[in-house]
């Protein structure tokens, strides 16, 4: 239950630590993000929440970086930007979540267990989904195509998921929201848009066959475009 707490505004980071400790989580703290790349690389967590706008490095170069390495621990922003081209870069930069400024702590507290609880269910040994050259292994929590590897963030990789063990299937916004964020979104905003936009680019921009596709008024489906 240890949680990584990026926050340079010393107010904010000591009321939303003693929230999170009241709710049984152990949370280790730092002031920018130099420190929290040291701290997320030093020790394991089950989610990063961090600021964007922060001194020595910002929550979108942070991300970023720690992505580049290799660690998937799941990241939460928070921040003042709230427009949708600022959402995208948070989640091109690497992030799960992102929750704007002033925020309720209660909702806080269910996008944090969400993405931990997501992050935490364990696959069956040897399951592996694969659709044309497409290939998820949930065991080694990797995803490959045509032999090259694609990196995902945890909420990225949940929503792959779904999409091939329903391949062929158009599924709705209300399925997605439901099965990959358990229901905790607003359907009023377009995060489920962003997040596809963002496994687009990484699953088909640079091949010719496309496997994502967008049923207008329906909703996604994953198939080979006939």
């Amino acid at each position: 239950m240890k949680i990584l707490l990026i926050e340079d505004e010393p107010k904010t980071l000591q009321s939303l630590r003693q929230g999170l400790e009241e709710n049984g989580f152990e949370v280790d703290i730092a002031y920018d993000g130099m420190i929290g790349k040291h701290l997320a690389k030093k020790s394991q967590y089950l989610i990063i929440v961090t600021d964007i706008i922060m001194p020595g490095m910002n929550g979108l170069q942070l991300s970023k970086e720690l992505r580049e390495e290799g660690i998937t621990t799941p990241i939460l922003m928070l921040t003042a930007l709230g427009s949708i081209e600022e959402k995208l870069m948070g989640f091109d930069a690497g992030a799960d979540d992102y929750l704007v400024k002033p925020f309720d702590f209660l909702e806080l507290l269910a996008r944090i267990k969400v993405l931990v609880k997501r992050n935490q269910i364990l696959p069956v040994t040897g399951n592996v989904l694969n659709y044309a050259d497409l290939e998820m292994n949930l065991d080694a929590h990797t995803v490959t195509r045509g032999g090259s590897k694609i990196d995902l963030t945890a909420r990225e990789f949940a929503l792959l998921e779904y999409l091939l063990t329903n391949h062929g299937k158009v599924i709705s916004k209300v399925d997605i929201a439901a099965k990959v964020w358990d229901s905790r979104i607003d359907m009023g905003t377009n995060v489920i848009e962003v997040f596809m936009t963002m496994l687009r680019k990484k699953v088909d921009k640079n091949y010719d066959t496309k496997l994502i596709h967008t049923q207008y008024g329906v909703g996604y489906v994953l198939k080979i475009e006939e």
